[in-house]
Protein backbone atom coordinates (compact mmCIF):
# COMPACT_ATOMS: atom_id res chain seq x y z
CA UNK A 1 0.00 0.00 0.00
CA UNK A 2 2.65 2.49 0.49
CA UNK A 3 4.15 1.94 -2.82
CA UNK A 4 0.73 3.39 -4.15
CA UNK A 5 0.80 6.23 -1.94
CA UNK A 6 4.52 7.09 -3.12
CA UNK A 7 3.15 6.65 -6.93
CA UNK A 8 0.83 9.74 -6.75
CA UNK A 9 2.53 11.99 -3.94
CA UNK A 10 4.69 14.72 -5.46
CA UNK A 11 8.53 14.41 -4.13
CA UNK A 12 9.19 18.23 -3.86
CA UNK A 13 13.27 19.06 -3.41
CA UNK A 14 12.96 22.20 -0.70
CA UNK A 15 15.93 24.31 -1.31
CA UNK A 16 16.71 26.99 1.20
CA UNK A 17 16.43 30.88 0.54
CA UNK A 18 20.21 31.24 2.30
CA UNK A 19 21.14 28.85 -0.75
CA UNK A 20 19.00 30.90 -3.56
CA UNK A 21 20.58 33.52 -2.49
CA UNK A 22 23.79 32.64 -1.90
CA UNK A 23 23.82 31.40 -5.60
CA UNK A 24 21.90 34.33 -7.23
CA UNK A 25 24.63 36.57 -5.55
CA UNK A 26 27.92 34.41 -6.82
CA UNK A 27 25.98 33.40 -10.13
CA UNK A 28 24.15 36.24 -11.42
CA UNK A 29 25.03 39.62 -9.15
CA UNK A 30 28.87 39.55 -8.60
CA UNK A 31 29.28 38.43 -12.44
CA UNK A 32 26.94 41.64 -13.45
CA UNK A 33 28.91 44.07 -11.39
CA UNK A 34 32.33 43.09 -12.56
CA UNK A 35 31.18 43.20 -16.35
CA UNK A 36 29.38 46.91 -15.45
CA UNK A 37 32.98 48.49 -13.95
CA UNK A 38 34.92 46.36 -16.93
CA UNK A 39 32.56 47.91 -19.58
CA UNK A 40 32.73 51.02 -17.98
CA UNK A 41 36.75 50.69 -18.04
CA UNK A 42 36.94 49.52 -21.71
CA UNK A 43 34.88 52.69 -22.39
CA UNK A 44 37.05 55.23 -20.69
CA UNK A 45 40.65 53.78 -21.84
CA UNK A 46 38.54 54.16 -25.45
CA UNK A 47 37.92 57.51 -24.84
CA UNK A 48 41.51 57.77 -23.83
CA UNK A 49 42.99 56.57 -26.38
CA UNK A 50 40.72 58.55 -29.19
CA UNK A 51 41.69 61.50 -27.13
CA UNK A 52 45.78 60.95 -27.12
CA UNK A 53 45.33 59.43 -30.90
CA UNK A 54 43.50 62.36 -32.19
CA UNK A 55 45.78 65.64 -31.14
CA UNK A 56 45.22 67.54 -34.16
CA UNK A 57 41.24 66.96 -34.23
CA UNK A 58 39.41 69.09 -32.17
CA UNK A 59 36.12 67.20 -32.63
CA UNK A 60 37.32 63.75 -32.29
CA UNK A 61 39.67 65.25 -29.26
CA UNK A 62 35.62 66.18 -27.91
CA UNK A 63 34.62 62.88 -28.52
CA UNK A 64 37.28 61.06 -26.56
CA UNK A 65 36.54 63.38 -23.79
CA UNK A 66 32.89 62.86 -23.96
CA UNK A 67 33.49 59.18 -23.82
CA UNK A 68 36.41 59.56 -20.84
CA UNK A 69 33.86 61.59 -19.11
CA UNK A 70 31.20 58.52 -19.33
CA UNK A 71 33.28 55.91 -18.28
CA UNK A 72 33.95 57.90 -15.41
CA UNK A 73 31.10 58.56 -14.14
CA UNK A 74 30.41 54.58 -15.09
CA UNK A 75 33.01 53.65 -12.56
CA UNK A 76 31.71 56.42 -10.13
CA UNK A 77 27.77 54.92 -9.88
CA UNK A 78 29.24 51.21 -9.68
CA UNK A 79 31.59 52.09 -6.36
CA UNK A 80 28.79 54.43 -5.51
CA UNK A 81 27.11 50.95 -5.39
CA UNK A 82 29.60 49.18 -2.99
CA UNK A 83 29.71 52.56 -0.86
CA UNK A 84 25.92 52.70 -0.29
CA UNK A 85 25.47 48.77 0.17
CA UNK A 86 28.61 48.79 2.78
CA UNK A 87 26.70 52.09 4.59
CA UNK A 88 23.54 49.94 4.80
CA UNK A 89 25.10 47.24 6.48
CA UNK A 90 26.71 49.36 9.03
CA UNK A 91 23.84 51.21 9.79
CA UNK A 92 21.57 48.47 10.18
CA UNK A 93 23.89 46.11 11.64
CA UNK A 94 23.04 43.48 9.24
CA UNK A 95 25.71 40.72 9.60
CA UNK A 96 26.04 37.59 7.68
CA UNK A 97 26.48 39.16 4.29
CA UNK A 98 29.99 40.03 2.59
CA UNK A 99 29.68 41.05 -1.01
CA UNK A 100 33.13 40.74 -1.42
CA UNK A 101 32.88 37.69 -1.23
CA UNK A 102 29.85 36.53 -2.41
CA UNK A 103 28.77 35.02 0.66
CA UNK A 104 25.44 35.58 2.71
CA UNK A 105 24.85 33.65 5.85
CA UNK A 106 21.01 33.91 7.11
CA UNK A 107 20.07 33.04 10.60
CA UNK A 108 17.49 30.10 10.79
Amino acid sequence: MGFFLDLFSANVAYASIDSFIRNADRLIVNPLINLLFALALVYFLYGLFEFIANGENDEKKTTGKTHMLWGIVGITIMMGVWVILGIVLRTFNITGINPEQGTVNLPN
